[in-house]
Order: C-alpha cells, then structure tokens, then sequence
C-alpha cells in the first residue's frame, strides 16, 4: 500500500513577512519585532517529525511552481502582475495585512505549486493521502487582493487544477482554520462541482464574512456551508461540528476527493485565535475525514498547511495529524495535551451545541 506523503521546501522558510507587532506592520510608535507569520511554526513542525522518527517513514513529494495560468484560474492578471512587479522591486503589500519580500511572488508560486503537486500525488495513487507543508498561505487570498498574510489561494488553485485538467466532477473542501476561508469561499460561491465548508470561530476575520447564511449563489447555492463557532470552543464543539455538520454534508455531496485547509490557529495556545482545541482534537478531525474518505472516495484526500501561529504548540497538533494519516504511531507524548483537556471548556457547552444545531438546521434546508 502507497505511504502518506509529506511535501515541503526549504523556500517556504525564506518567504519574508517583514518585521510586526504581532500582524501591525512596525514604524511610528510600533516597535519592530517578529511577524506573527514567521517561518517558526512551519519548522518545528518539520523538525518534530524529523526527530520522531515520522519524517523518515513518509514518502517525500517535490513541489513544482504554479504557473501563470494555473493561478488565474483563480487571480486576476492585474494582481499576479502587481505582486510580481513588488516582488521584483523590493517587495510590499499584496492588499490586506499581507506583507512580502523582494522573491515572494517566485514562494507563493511554489506555495501554489506545492498544494497541486500533493494532489497530483494522491490522484496518481503515488501516495495513499499527503500533507503539503506549504507557506506562504493561501484561504484567505480573494481573485484580486492578498489578504491575512494569504497572496495566492493555494487550495482553491489546486481544486481547479483537480477539476480542470484532472476531470474531477465534485470535490469537497473542509477549512478547520480558525478563521474564515473566505478566498476559498469566493473562488466556488457560484460553483455546484465543488462543496466548501469552513468551520471557523464567528465573525473574526474576516469580519462580516462566513456567516451562517452564506451559503452560495445561483447554481452553487447550497454548496458553501459555514459553521461559525463561538470564542471559547473546545474539542467537545470541533468534534460535534465534525460529526453533525461536516460528515453528513461530505456523505450527501459525495465528493470523489476532499482537500482540508489545515489551520492549528484554533489550537488553545495560539495567539491569534480564541479557540481551545488541542492535539486530541485534530487527530480526532482527522480520524473523521480519513474515514469519510475511504468511504466516499477511494481514500483521495489532501491536506494543505494554513494558519497556527504557536511555536510551542503547532508542531505537536501537527504531528497528531501525520500520525492519524500515516496510521503510525511515533510514541512522542503532547507535553500540553493533560494541561489543556483539563480547562474547563472542553466539553461540548449549551451555547455551542445551539450554534452547531443551527448549521444542522441550514444543511436541512440546502442541497
């Protein structure tokens, strides 16, 4: 049987997001430090799977870089051009809290090339399923503007690729980052072929965006499903979304492959999130989607990194999650694991099980 595949580039690590407090660009009364988008995350994580003994035992995939056309399938020429035109000069912003480098715009291609290349890899049957460790990231990217750090919508790129030259008819996207994939969502809004679902805490970032009701236009409506959680959700509230929501939205669509915009920000230690989920939590995910997978299609599901902006914690909720794919276990215990089970919170709550109910309620309605 074909391994898990792991994709990943050193590149990815030099992709510069300038020095911040915490996302506000420094100057004036902020004083310079490091942006909280800093390669960090993404290199722990790596490197735990690497002392674990993990990295050794998966099946290494090349990322390529995107093409032009395979990025306007989803972006305007005039932003590509715009975020190569910085790039080449000294780099910029590409439209909102999305700062780059001089060389960016070569990494967000090879971003988007990494998210094609993993599905590529699970659809040759290369790799049984895959983690593309990919930066910069790309759910949040809209055809026209960067946005929350996202400059090319890595996920959404690699759907059309999936569609468009692999023939896919109907893929399923699930976005378990704490903020609302509102690139993804704007790519397929009007899409019936593809069904997206982001479970995110409520109206966070973007504000205004992932609402209950946004639940798609004209042929697509009814295939954008958002179950927004409120500050506090625990594992309890993830898993009860997942069960309720999640699994039988992908059973009635039917997917023959399901991409999953991987985010730890939702994890209890990240600083940009209000979430307390923990390794258990994401391990528990994705037991659910490996199972929805094998059920529904062949297996086929592909998982490209997002947001998680804890140094201490990522690699960790990580590591669970290439466990559970590879069905290896590492024996490496979660130092924070009995910690953060133990808040109180982590039991599904009344407020909680009444906002998943009303996305219960809103898959009723819809297709």
């Amino acid at each position: 049987m074909a391994r898990t595949g792991f994709l990943f580039h050193e590149r990815y690590l030099w992709h510069d997001t300038r020095s911040a407090a915490g996302f506000i660009p420094a100057g004036g009364m902020v004083e310079p430090d490091r942006h909280v988008e800093s390669p960090e995350t993404k290199r722990r994580f790596k490197s735990l799977l690497e002392v674990s003994g993990l990295l050794a035992q998966l099946e290494r995939v090349e990322p390529r870089a995107a093409t032009e056309d395979e990025v306007l399938r989803v972006h305007r020429r005039d932003y590509l051009e715009r975020v190569k035109k910085l790039s080449a000069e000294n780099g910029g912003d590409a439209g909102a809290l999305t700062p780059f480098g001089p060389g960016s715009h070569e990494i967000a291609l090879l971003s988007a090339g990494g998210a094609i290349a993993a599905a590529d890899a699970v659809l040759d049957r290369r790799v049984r399923n895959i983690y593309a460790l990919v930066r910069p990231p790309g759910h949040h990217a809209e055809p026209d503007l960067g946005m929350g750090f996202c400059i090319f919508s890595n996920v959404a790129i690699a759907v059309r690729h999936a569609r468009e030259e692999r023939g896919l008819a109907r893929i399923a996207i699930v976005d378990w980052d704490v903020h609302h994939g509102n690139g993804t969502e704007t790519a397929f809004y009007a899409d019936p072929s593809v069904l997206t679902i982001s479970i995110h805490q409520d109206n966070y970032f973007p504000a205004g965006r992932g609402l209950l009701e946004h639940d798609g236009e004209g042929a697509g409506k009814g295939f954008n499903l958002n179950c927004p959680l409120p500050p506090g959700s625990g594992h309890g509230a993830y898993v009860a979304a997942f069960e309720r929501v999640v699994a039988p939205a992908l059973r009635r669509f039917r997917p023959q492959a399901i991409f999953v915009a991987a985010g730890f920000d939702g994890g209890a230690m990240d600083p940009l999130g209000r979430m307390l989920a923990t390794s258990a939590t994401y391990r528990v995910l994705t037991q659910i989607l490996l199972e929805l997978a094998e059920d529904l299609c062949d297996g086929r599901l592909i998982l490209s990194h997002e947001g998680g902006y804890s140094t201490a914690h990522v690699p960790f909720c990580g590591l669970a999650v290439m466990e559970e794919l590879s069905g290896i276990d590492t024996g490496v215990v979660d130092p924070f694991l009995e910690f953060f089970m133990g808040i109180g919170g982590q039991a599904l709550q009344p407020h909680q099980d009444a906002a998943i109910r009303a996305a219960e309620v809103k898959l009723g309605a819809i297709r």
